[in-house]
């Protein structure tokens, strides 16, 4: 049985970042055909290799711009990379981007079941677990509300609630945890520490030093697109402090 959850070979992920300002589409579909676009390529990711195991929760460390999100959505098939391969081991929920497959002028009802088809999820099982749903996102008063009027916490809260229902076997975190009262954010963090049993792979961006040593028994600090250090999360947490300071 292979005991790797999500392996990266050489990966890099290259951007064409423009160096004008476009006003729009139709500007831009003019300069590319003129051939009048100035741009730059960016490395958001450079050469990036690392093997993450069945069971591991691993922290996400970097500044911003370091390369953290791409890196993420790079392992969940979001992005392709440039050069290098991605392999993963098992079912994906990404937690990326607030409000990612959400229609905002649905309601949060509605919502629920638009994402969790989006995650696989029958409507017969989101029938059967539609209160557990609510319930875990504390959203009972509000459920046919649109979620244009929702506030990012209580978003983030759905999307929690719903990918986490089944035990996926790779999540997907990216700063999701940050948002929200710290009670709901207790709530999380005890849920991703019970898939810790059942072998869940997890990958968390936090801003949260504290909240990565308490996750995570694993770390990898990343900047400009290239992994510094990897290894276990303490001495991990301890060279990112460092270099901060």
């Amino acid at each position: 049985m292979d005991e790797n959850a999500i392996v990266l070979e050489d990966v890099t992920v290259k951007f064409n970042l423009y160096k004008e300002n476009i006003s729009g589409f139709k500007e831009y579909i003019i300069k590319k055909i003129k051939r009048e676009l100035i741009s730059e390529q960016f490395l958001a990711l450079n050469g990036i290799s690392l093997t993450i195991k069945k069971g591991d929760v691993v922290g996400l460390l970097g500044f911003n711009g370091a390369g953290k999100s791409t890196l993420l959505k790079t392992i969940a098939g979001v992005l392709q990379p440039t050069y290098g391969k991605v392999i993963t081991n098992g079912k994906i929920a990404p937690l990326i981007e607030l409000g990612a497959g959400f229609d905002m002028e649905l309601t949060a009802r509605e919502n629920i079941y638009l994402n969790g088809a989006i995650l696989g999820y029958s409507r017969r099982f989101l029938n059967e677990k539609f209160e557990e749903i609510i319930d875990f996102a504390e959203i009972e008063e509000f459920l046919d509300v649109p979620l244009k009027n929702y506030s990012s916490g209580m978003v983030a809260r759905i999307g929690f609630s719903i990918a986490t229902m089944v035990k996926p076997e790779i999540l997907i975190i990216d700063e999701i945890l940050s948002v929200g009262d710290y009670k709901f954010q207790e709530k999380c963090e005890k849920r991703i520490k019970m898939m810790l049993d059942d072998q869940t792979t997890v990958i968390i961006v936090s801003h949260s030093i504290q909240q990565i040593r308490d996750l995570c028994n694993k770390a990898i600090f990343i900047n400009r697109g290239k992994i510094l250090t990897q290894g276990d999360v303490e001495s991990v947490c301890d060279q990112y402090m460092l270099y901060e300071s």
